[in-house]
């Protein structure tokens, strides 16, 4: 056949051939649409439908959504309390004064210094509400919680305690105001000169405050010295115990003598020469006296002075207010004044810019005040007796004044006793000459230690002085001895003989090391009476009468070997 004529007609197949065309055409259109019954008895599952969802998926579905519903809700409601929050108007806050009607729940408040009348909630118990606690108001100013206080303010000082809720402070030195207390200073008990944080436009006092300067300032102690710490002074000490312990442990004797105790007492007299441990001797014999603990308040002249107008006023007033809140309670207190001479100069000198004048007739009016308060001594201490105010040292005021001079040889002996005790450490050397005897090696060392210092040779010779008249004196070792160069002496002696053991040698003190620490004493003392000039000379040494014109150091050959 040729390649243009149609191909012929394909046979028609049997029926055999037919039926296996078909089974192998429509195989997979069978078996997609359902498996024979036998396949299916065969497994004993059932194929899932297409056209069904899976019931898992559609609860992991649910699930979801719900989880996301819930989050959105939680992000919706904080979102909402923000803006509430955001838009609240502001509260207040007030300090609650008195209740004035419980049953219609209206209390009175001060708000910024503005007394109002306002109603407290029902959530707020009006039995616990003390005057001066503190209250938050809402945007109507009803009274519906209460607050913690202020932690700033403005610092106040105690003048008084006027009664259970109120207090009368100094603002700023020139100013005074009656505050309420706080709830939390209600207890406490409040001294002069107790620093307080206060809010002023309330006027209420929050809490008490701690000031080192006030608490140095008035420096409260019981001293423990006693009189037999004391050497050399025996006769002074009698004098002042009959001035201060007799009224104290006898009353009703000067009463009925119709004798008036003094007010106060004046050591005067060189540096070095006991006056503080003097005073601080007194307040512990007194409370020997009266049985009762004294108080003994240290005032160092220059830590009063201050340089706003009125405050040096003020801190003495408050020393004394402290005094006489001590001695109403029955207990005795010694006011001791340390360099009295830089603070009570005599008025009109204008050494100190004038500041006596006022401070000055503040002590006087303080001193005069304390004719009621049998309980309070003042005693004043200055080796420039000269300088204070004759007004301070009339009768009446500072009745007696003691001089104090430096010792004697006699009485640096006794100092010396005070230091150097047979109960020390002492050399074996000075043990073996003493013939084991430890109170007769000490009492030998104590006397060369006194020869040395006491010896008028040209090799103790310190100074030339000459006076305004044209006399020329030449002053010794022995003319700068106090209480507190013998016990430095001392002291040198014991740090020497401790060096000594540490260096493996015997220790202790002796004679030699006792001589050579009065050398080096004596060299100190000579370069600082040296430095000290003409014009301070009669501090130094506690010389009266001529004026000295010129000093002039004295170099002995001792000091060149």
């Amino acid at each position: 056949m040729d390649e243009g004529e149609a191909a012929p007609a394909q046979p028609h197949s049997t029926g055999a051939d037919a039926g296996a065309g078909r089974s192998t055409d429509t195989a997979p259109a069978a078996a997609g649409a359902a498996e024979p019954a036998g396949a299916v008895e065969a497994t004993g599952v059932t194929p899932p439908d297409p056209s069904t969802p899976d019931a898992d998926v559609l609860v992991r579905k649910n699930r979801s959504l719900a989880r996301a519903l819930t989050s959105a809700r939680r992000e919706l409601a904080a979102a909402q309390e923000e803006i509430e929050r955001l838009t609240a108007p502001p509260l207040s806050f007030a300090t609650h004064v008195t209740v004035v009607d419980a049953m219609a729940r209206t209390i009175d408040v001060v708000v910024a210094g503005r007394r109002m009348r306002v109603t407290a909630s029902s959530a707020l118990p009006l039995g616990g509400l003390e005057p001066g606690t503190a209250l938050v108001l809402d945007e109507r100013l009803n009274a519906v919680a209460t607050a913690e206080p202020d932690d700033v303010g403005e610092l106040v000082t105690v003048e008084q305690r006027l009664d259970e809720r109120h207090v009368l402070v100094a603002v700023r030195s020139e100013d005074t105001r009656v505050l309420r207390l706080s709830p939390a200073l209600v207890a406490v008990r409040l001294r002069p000169g107790d620093a307080l944080m206060a809010d002023l436009k309330d006027g209420v006092a929050l809490r008490r405050i701690a000031r080192r300067e006030v608490e140095d300032l008035l420096l409260d102690d019981s001293p423990d010295t006693s009189w037999e710490m004391i050497g050399g002074l025996d006769a002074t000490i009698e004098r002042i115990r009959d001035a201060i312990e007799l009224p104290m442990a006898h009353p009703e004797l000067y009463v009925e003598h119709r004798l008036r105790p003094p007010r106060g007492l004046l050591l005067y007299g060189p540096p070095g020469v006991g006056k503080t441990l003097i005073a601080r001797a007194v307040a512990t014999s007194l409370a020997r006296t009266t049985g009762r603990r004294t108080h003994f308040l240290n005032i160092k002249g220059p830590q009063l002075l201050d340089k706003y107008v009125g405050e040096t006023e003020r801190r003495i007033r408050l020393i004394f207010a402290r005094a006489r809140d001590k001695a109403a309670r029955g207990v005795p207190v010694v006011v001791f004044f340390d360099e009295m001479e830089s603070l009570f100069r005599t008025r009109g000198t204008g050494v100190s810019s004038d500041v006596e004048t006022t401070v000055v007739p503040q002590l006087l009016a303080e001193i005069d005040g304390v004719e009621e308060m049998r309980n309070v001594i003042v005693i004043g201490a200055s080796n420039r007796e000269d300088m204070i105010d004759p007004a301070i040292l009339r009768p009446g005021r500072l009745d007696v004044k003691i001089r104090i001079d430096r010792p004697d040889a006699e009485a640096a002996a006794d100092i010396l006793a005070k230091h150097l005790r047979a109960d020390l450490p002492l050399d074996p050397g000075e043990l073996a000459d003493a013939g084991g005897d430890r109170q007769a090696a000490a009492a030998a060392m104590r006397r060369a230690a006194v020869d040395a210092l006491y010896a008028r040779t040209p090799a103790t010779a310190v100074l030339e002085v000459v006076c305004a008249s044209g006399a020329r004196e030449t002053l010794h070792l022995a003319d700068l001895v106090s209480g507190a160069m013998l016990a430095a002496v001392v002291a040198r002696a014991k740090t020497a003989a401790i060096k000594d053991e540490i260096a493996g040698g015997p220790g202790g003190l002796s004679t030699a090391r006792l001589l050579e620490a009065v050398a080096v004493e004596a060299r100190q003392n000579e370069e600082i009476a040296s430095a000290a000039g003409p014009e301070g000379w009669e501090r130094l040494i506690g010389r009266r009468g001529e004026r000295i014109r010129s000093v002039t150091r004295l170099v002995p050959d001792r000091e060149e070997a």
